[in-house]
């Protein structure tokens, strides 16, 4: 069990101090005062951003799924064909200065489609002003990673008209979240702690199986394993896994399975997931379950969200790694 003396010595940058304030980040970011933006007849969303402003357009994705509107998700150059006048285009790029985003961002501006960038400053918001763009400047906390929350309530508060979220499931998601705070923080270093006690368990190569509704969170904590605690992980859709990765598991591995559910998954989803168990227990393959709190598509995602990434911190500090520096990807950077 970890002590919150090594915690702060392995934790150099202070990572774990950020997420004991995560609820009191997202609820400020929410209630502060916005600029929203209204544009009528949007029927096509496309978030562009990479890493863990990436991570943003996976939750934003998920919550529009079951509406009339149209996303498109980018991490990447190049935007799809189907823009029109009807098209909001959402770039998101925490530092400012992601090399992919930017290129989204001078893209969208030539094809005559609705624009709004966020970023903490940077090269995004010379450009957006430069070229009278709609822009957001949120601050950076930390890390583009640890900064996530304070940008999805943002953005929520900024883009309400057109993402149709119901206050109500925002106060629950933010009640969500305040709760959850006082079990996974780092003042209950106990047994009690779920994300410390996934940390626990966690060893050699995650791989993490997740339901369709819950993609964003798998995809999340695969991102958050790599970033901070420099581990390899994997994710699977769980129904496409019986039809093909299952049949890794007939050999001997370091890979362990991690199964993220959801509180209402579908009826069917949750026949798989009493299968797949099964199949587990009967070779001896030890697996973790994760379970989605109830509530909201949102609430369920961000506190999921908050439960892994706590889980990757405290992952990180048990196996001596720093969670702050991310020497691979400023390698990468420094050569584009």
């Amino acid at each position: 069990m970890l002590d919150i003396s090594t915690i702060r010595k392995i934790d150099r940058g202070g990572m774990h101090k950020i997420y004991d304030n995560w609820a009191d980040m997202a609820a400020d970011s929410y209630h502060k005062k916005h600029d929203p933006i209204d544009y009528p007849d949007i029927d096509h969303i496309v978030f562009a951003g990479m890493g863990g402003s990436g991570a943003i357009g996976d939750l934003f994705s998920a919550i529009l799924s079951k509406t009339k509107t149209h996303v498109t998700l980018v991490k990447g150059y190049i935007l799809p064909k189907t823009i029109d006048e009807n098209t909001l285009v959402v770039t998101t790029s925490i530092s400012g200065n992601t090399a992919e985003t930017l290129t989204i961002l001078s893209s969208a501006k030539k094809l005559g489609c609705k624009i709004i960038g966020f970023s903490s400053g940077g090269k995004m918001e010379q450009f957006s002003k430069k070229n009278h763009i709609e822009f957001r400047n949120i601050p950076m906390i930390h890390s583009p990673r640890t900064s996530f929350i304070s940008y999805v309530y943002s953005i929520l508060a900024t883009l309400n008209s057109i993402i149709p979220v119901k206050k109500s499931d925002i106060a629950e998601s933010l009640d969500g979240l305040a709760k959850l705070s006082k079990k996974i923080n780092s003042s209950n270093l106990s047994k009690t702690n779920p994300a410390l006690d996934l940390a626990g368990w966690l060893s050699g190569i995650p791989v993490i199986y997740y339901p369709w509704g819950l993609q964003a969170a798998a995809i999340r904590f695969k991102s958050s394993l790599q970033e901070n605690a420099k581990s390899h992980a994997i994710i699977e859709d769980v129904i496409e896994a019986c039809h093909n990765g299952i049949m890794s598991w007939e050999r001997p591995s370091a890979v362990k399975p991690v199964l993220l559910q959801g509180h209402d998954d579908y009826i069917k989803t949750k026949e798989r997931w009493e299968i797949v168990k099964e199949y587990f227990e009967e070779n001896k393959i030890d697996y973790r379950e994760v379970h989605s709190v109830q509530g909201s598509i949102l609430t369920k995602l961000v506190c999921l969200v908050y439960l892994l990434d706590c889980a990757s911190v405290y992952f990180a500090v048990s196996n001596r790694v720093d969670p702050t520096p991310i020497k691979s990807i400023d390698f990468i950077k420094k050569r584009l």
